[in-house]
Formats: structure tokens, sequence, C-alpha cells
């Protein structure tokens, strides 16, 4: 054994929770991603996805996808700055700029590529990139990758904001990369007062939309929109595998930083394009969301249901305004002993310890679609109820 094995064959964490029969990862689906999925023939009920909409097994989506398959073939056996651009590319870019309200777009393979390839090549080494200190680990890795001074704040503090913007040279370059919607406690970024310590410290702002586009705004377009801040925002990003029903992302902005982001963002320049299938997939997901108002206004009135009822029997759910719905654990053990309490019972859910979060902030994480039903709701809120009362985790 070399001593790389040597070392990696020391990592057992995850075979201490097999044994225990609590492991809860990777574990096959066999049918469509819907608010009931099959599991090793079983019926479950899905609340572990990011499929907001409901539209992974929209018929017009797959329709899309199947005719840009037909039309364009699998892949495009290349990088969008070489020979993988399709006009199903820039048709979908110039849609999605205008949809979140910026001059233009770029679509890149996968959400994570994105904030990876955009926060790691916008500033320099004389400038500064401040983030929440529960920023979505792309955004983490993207900074990482940055020569620019790198600075934390404490979740959604604006005065410790403003404390380490007060650190900046006043005439550097200071971006705040911050999420819209946090994925793991669905609480949303103070936007309007990071928008105004960005115009007294003349800093930029980048927002990630991930789990704000088809949630929040206008027709979904996201929580810049939500709160009438898009003008003030200079970059958005967000993904095609939420509310999108597909894989990729995008990040919009003004002519001038997409020119820049065209031709020096690595993670978009070096990767293969997206598919023309998962492409299509998303520019119809984009026009269903634009036009079935009665969608969104399913996933919040099942929504607003959902966290009255677990407000009712006593769960600790932090700060959450979004389908997502953090029941707070405050230990791993317990944490993945209650996601498997809850699978014996047909319920999928997430468990979410570190790095996902602090570690004294574990918890299960909910997440609802326009297409649950109040049924599915009281049946997840009364077994999950008994499980968390099992573990002594609420009374």
């Amino acid at each position: 054994m070399g001593l790389l094995q040597e070392k990696l064959s020391k990592f057992r964490l995850p075979q201490y929770f097999m044994e225990r029969g609590v492991y809860p990862y990777f574990r096959e689906i066999d049918s469509a991603q819907d608010t009931e999925v099959t599991m090793d023939g079983k019926r479950i009920l899905m609340f572990g996805s990011n499929s907001y909409m409901g539209l992974t097994y929209h018929e017009r989506i797959i329709n899309a996808a199947i005719e840009a398959t037909r039309k364009y073939g699998t892949g495009c056996a290349g990088s969008r700055f070489l020979n993988g651009t399709l006009d199903l590319h820039v048709q979908l870019e110039k849609e999605l700029a205008e949809f979140v309200g910026k001059e233009e777009a770029l679509v890149y393979s996968t959400g994570f590529t994105v904030n990876e390839g955009v926060v790691s090549c916008l500033t320099d080494r004389n400038d500064y990139i401040l983030c929440d200190d529960r920023d979505h680990a792309s955004i983490v890795d993207g900074r990482r990758l940055s020569f620019s001074t790198q600075l934390k704040y404490k979740h959604n503090d604006m005065a410790a904001l403003e404390k380490e913007l007060q650190k900046c040279k006043p005439d550097a370059v200071k971006l705040i990369v911050v999420d819209g919607v946090f994925s793991m406690e669905g609480d949303l970024a103070n936007l309007p007062e990071i928008v105004r310590l960005k115009e007294k410290y003349n800093a930029s702002i980048m927002v990630d939309e991930a789990h704000g586009l088809g949630v929040f705004g206008r027709d979904g377009r996201g929580v810049c929109d939500h709160f009438g801040l898009t003008d003030q925002v200079d970059v958005i990003m967000g993904t095609f595998s939420k509310s999108l029903a597909s894989i990729g992302g995008f990040v919009a902005s003004d002519k001038d930083t997409i020119n820049w982001l065209r031709h020096n963002s690595r993670s978009y320049i070096f990767s293969a394009s997206n598919t023309p299938a998962a492409t299509a997939a998303a520019r119809e997901a984009l026009h269903i969301i634009q036009e079935d108002k009665q969608r969104r206004q399913n996933l919040w009135d099942i929504t607003n249901y959902a966290l009255e009822k677990f407000r009712a029997a006593g769960f600790e759910i932090g700060e959450t305004e979004s389908p997502i719905i953090p029941l707070y654990v405050h230990d791993a053990d317990k944490t993945f002993e209650v996601t498997k309490l809850a699978f014996d019972e047909g319920i999928f859910i997430n468990p979410v310890i570190p790095p996902a979060c602090a570690p004294q902030d574990t918890l299960v994480r909910v997440a609802l679609m326009a297409t649950h039903t109040k049924e599915q709701i009281d049946y997840a809120v009364e077994h999950l109820t008994k499980a968390f009362k099992k573990l002594d985790i609420i009374k």
C-alpha cells in the first residue's frame, strides 16, 4: 500500500454510519423525480428534491429535450469557446438575460462551474471578495481559486459585513458574493441592506439565485426582483437543476462583464458545452415558469401550509422564508438516525451535517415542490414528529 492509499484508508466515517444502519447517501431511485419516487420497490414521499416547480417530468420539457437530441445529437464534442456553441445556447442566453433583467448572459455546463469560474476571475490580487459564511460550496471554491483578499462575515450580519468592508482599501474593487436564498437554512439574504452598504463603500454585488429562480419575484425572476433591486445587483447567477428541471447554469450581467467572463472564465472556456437536451429542457422550463402562474401559487400555498404545520408541531425551523424548511437537530448522530426513521416510514429527507452547516446546527432539510399535496404534508409532519420525539429532539 502506498502512502496515499495508507492515508486515505484511515477515512472510516462512512463505514461507522453504515455499520449502524443509518448511512443516508447514494440511495438509488428507479423512477422519475416527483413528489413520490420508487426506491427498492417501495413508494417513497420525496421531500429532498430541489425541483421546486415540479417540472422534471413535464411532457413539454421531455419533448423539447428529445427534439433537441434528434436535431443536434447527444453532445457538442467541445467547449463553447471552440466548436461547442449551438444556436440553442445563444437563444437561451438571450432569454435568460431578459428574464433576470441584465444585458447579456452566459450558459455554463453546471451551476457549480458558474460560481467556480466567475468568482475566481472577476477580481485580482489587489481586490477583495466578501462572502457570507453560509454561502454555497461553489462560491467557497470560487473564492479559493482567486488571488484576491478573501473576507468572510457572520451569516446575514450586516454589522459584520460593514466591519469587513471597512478593512478594504477604498480604491480597490470589493465584490460581495451572497446566496439569494440560503440552500440549507431557507432564509433570504438581507439584500436591501447589502445594497445600502454597496453604495456606501463603492462595492459590487454578485447574487446566487440558484434557489430563488422560479420561486421569488415576478414570474419567478428571483430574489433580486423580489426586493426590486435587480439594477443595483451587478452580477446574477442561476442554475438549471432546480426550478428549470435540467442541468447547467448561467451568469448574467452587463455587456462588459460578460465579455470579460466569455474570454477569461476557465470553467467556461475549458469545459465541454451543455448538451442539446439539457439546454432545450431548461429553455422550455423557463417558458413554462413564465406562462403557468398557478404553478408558483401552488408552491407558495403548500409552503405556507407546511410552515404553519411544522411550527405548530414544535419543530425549530429557524428563519426560513422559502420552500426550504430546515428541521434543526443539533446533533450529527441524531440527524442520521431521524433520517433513517423517516425513510422507514416512507419519507425521503436530506441530512445536513458539516461542512454544509456549522457543527452545532445539524438539521434535516425538507424541500417542497409545487406538486406536493396537503395530504402528503400532513403525513410527513405526523411521522417526522414521532421520529423527533422518539429521539428526544422535540418534546
